[in-house]
């Protein structure tokens, strides 16, 4: 048998666990385009997929494909004022009663005209506005999910639209947007929406994310949303005194917090303004996929991420995807579209190798317009590239069992594939074990 042919008759079983390419392919399409690759590589390999919506966009599409829920339109006031249609996911099956909201649809980066992008005046204003409609709706749990965002507010906007006032030393209601928090002198709770106490709140964050200081939220990700490196100052004074306040007035500590620092401190402001639990974003979602028990019917995992870099490790999803892989023993490669400072960081933390998807010296606009293809065409190489491995195995066990057969009790289970009354129970059900040689076609 040929090597081509025999690659082509590898049934390598492939977990797909992408995040979204910011700005340019959503999970959904990222997957398709994965999956077009690997099929092109090995015709009949079995595909799984867990899709990594990261809190950001594609957050609640995904939760409503895991459930068989349903999108509501709604009209909110976008992150520069904007009128704009966002949206809440209704879960469904054992989840009824929870609306997922996404941060993103509201007050997400992308709505955010390049030529306006400046934290010190963008507002969560319409996160609030989404979280009033899911109560009025009849919402018994919220599912919000923090990522993609382009405030630096800590929530300012969003308490402001449920009845939370913050005012000046004068009682002056501040005004929206980073800035007008160095003025905030107090908070007052009691026009809050007094639904708020009768739902529970549950918050997907980046764990690592945190309000104030060199790791803060302003200082890692405000150049992202378009600050200046003389606007740090400020938006870290801003936060500063929204923590102060909050500490203050309502005995709450967010300055330090995990996850308070996610989605430009919406984090914090959701656990001090509304009373939310946060938890790590992979914890939540692994919960939905039930990703463990993909990760025993799969012999290789491919993550997905825009961009590779010295952050990925600080609570990216590609980065808690690779960790449990790991745990169960799976090789973990990422398709990326591009290659940052401190990349070779994520080795450490369980990516076994990284592939960048640009082909060409270009500019990231040209890349972009070609993300489908390109990502098909990575991923097609990786998978090739793995085959070799697996095709060389292959080979070398084919000779060595001339010269001295041997059957191992792997190899037993193999050949009674066809026969499951003649499996053990632990190898029933599509468990398939690994030979001795660790090669797909087994």
């Amino acid at each position: 048998m040929t090597a081509e042919a025999r690659r082509k008759n590898l049934r390598p079983r492939i977990l797909l666990a992408p995040c979204g390419f910011k700005e340019s392919l959503s999970v959904a399409e990222l997957i398709e385009s994965m999956a077009r690759g690997i099929k092109s590589a090995a015709p009949d390999a079995e595909i799984r997929v867990a899709p990594m919506a990261d809190g950001g966009e594609g957050f609640v599409q995904t939760l409503v494909e895991l459930t068989g829920a349903r999108l509501r339109p709604v009209q909110v006031t976008g992150p520069v004022g904007q009128p704009l249609e966002a949206h809440l996911g209704l879960l469904g099956g054992v989840h009824v009663g929870t609306v997922a909201i996404e941060i993103a649809a509201a007050a997400g980066l992308r709505h955010v005209p390049v030529d306006q992008r400046d934290p010190l005046w963008t507002t969560s204003y319409g996160v609030g506005e989404l979280v009033r409609e899911a109560l009025d709706l009849g919402a018994q749990r919220l599912l919000i999910g923090c990522g993609d965002s382009g405030v630096n507010d800590g929530g300012a906007g969003l308490a402001q639209a449920l009845g939370i006032r913050l005012s000046d030393r004068r009682g002056r209601t501040i005004g929206r947007g980073c800035r007008a928090l160095d003025g905030l002198a107090h908070i007052d709770l009691s026009g809050r929406d007094p639904r708020l106490s009768n739902v529970s709140i549950d918050v997907a964050v980046n764990w690592d994310n945190v309000l104030l200081g060199r790791r803060g939220v302003s200082r890692i990700f405000g150049p992202q949303k378009g600050a200046l490196p003389k606007d740090l100052a400020t938006l870290e004074i801003g936060l500063g005194t929204l923590a102060a306040v909050i500490q203050r007035d309502l005995g709450i500590d967010v300055r330090t917090m995990q996850g308070g620092g996610a989605s430009g401190g919406l984090g914090a402001g959701l656990h001090a303004f509304l009373g939310a639990r946060l938890y790590p974003r992979f914890a939540i979602l692994s919960r939905f996929l039930d990703f463990d028990a993909l990760l025993e019917r799969a012999d290789l995992v491919l993550t997905a991420e825009g961009s590779i870099d010295g952050l990925t490790p600080l609570g990216k999803l590609p980065a808690e995807v690779a960790r449990r892989a790991k745990q169960a023993g799976i090789p973990v490669v990422a398709i990326v579209g591009s290659v940052g400072d401190g990349a070779d960081t994520v080795h450490e933390i369980g990516i076994d190798a990284y592939f960048s998807i640009v082909d060409r010296p270009g500019s990231m606009a040209d890349a972009m317009s070609r993300a489908p293809e390109l990502v098909a065409r990575a991923t097609e190489q990786v998978v090739r590239l793995a085959l070799l491995d697996c095709n060389r195995r292959a080979s070398g066990s084919e000779n060595s069992a001339r010269s001295v057969p041997e059957v191992t009790e792997a190899h037993v289970i193999t050949a009674n594939a066809n026969r499951p009354d003649a499996l053990p129970p632990s190898h029933r059900d599509g468990h398939r074990p690994r030979c001795a040689n660790r090669c797909w076609s087994c």
